[in-house]
């Protein structure tokens, strides 16, 4: 079946949610030489961060509306960043300058992902990470998650951890340079939890692309939790219902431990 009604993309998303933003949330700008971006709070002390990456050509705000959509009463206050990517020229569309994480020179999967761009993306994500431990959010109370281009660079940083995250969550993704990542994978990082979503008519990253590279994750270890959806390259309201599921039991389970 195709997607119902009751799913949304980003863009509609946004549309619905502009100008009703929760009045317990606070607006920040990431402050240079870091990433510029957007941040939400929930509440007036954080105890974790959640950092969005988003997808090729869109922005922080792109992503930035969904947290009232996301969050649950009974949660612990929450930081949302929301990063712009860098502005560099992507070969596939003629070399036209938009934020990307990486330059895009091939459809195909397995040279899709500019080594350099995602290596000096993997930098920018780890210094971004790094401020949230000075401000008191240590990387066990860090989820990382990404969208499409985002969602690949999430999994490159979290293949190389040395201090593990508290989550990952790659959404209508892939592994890029998926013949590397054995080498890349620090010891551990596999212990990291792992939510990883596709919509079946996707026709920006092909499900089996996401699929396989579910498998190359497990196959090193991981332990992924994979969702399906009938959509295409977007985010739908069962998705979020879900991730919001899995995030809850990344704080019960810190809870516990604590």
């Amino acid at each position: 079946s195709r997607p119902r009604s009751s799913d949304f993309d980003l863009r509609t998303l946004a549309v619905v949610r502009r100008g009703r933003q929760n009045r317990s949330m606070t607006d920040t700008r990431i402050p240079a030489p870091l990433l510029d971006g957007v941040e939400r709070t929930t509440g007036p002390v954080p105890a974790w961060t959640i950092l969005w990456l988003h997808g090729l050509g869109d922005s922080g705000e792109g992503f930035a509306p969904i947290v009232p959509e996301l969050i649950r009463p009974g949660w612990p206050a929450l930081r949302f960043v929301f990063p712009h990517a860098p502005v560099r020229a992507v070969t596939i569309n003629g070399g036209m300058r938009m934020r990307a994480w990486y330059d895009i020179a091939h459809m195909d999967l397995a040279n899709r992902a500019d080594e350099t761009g995602v290596a000096e993306s993997i930098e920018q994500v780890e210094a971004l990470i790094a401020r949230e431990a000075e401000r008191g959010i240590p990387p066990e109370r860090l989820i990382l998650a990404g969208f499409s281009q985002g969602g690949a660079v999430t999994l490159a940083v979290g293949l190389r951890r040395r201090i593990p995250l508290a989550g990952l969550v790659a959404l209508s993704t892939y592994l890029p340079a998926p013949e590397k990542a054995a080498a890349a994978l620090r010891a551990g990082a596999e212990r990291q939890p792992l939510f990883m979503a596709h919509g079946l008519y996707d026709p920006v990253v092909p499900y089996v692309a996401g699929e396989h590279s579910a498998a190359i994750l497990r196959h090193m270890g991981f332990a992924p939790a994979w969702h399906r959806y009938p959509m295409a390259h977007q985010v739908c309201t069962e998705e979020l219902n879900d991730l919001g599921d899995w995030l809850e039991a990344r704080f019960a389970t810190a809870s516990t431990a604590g």
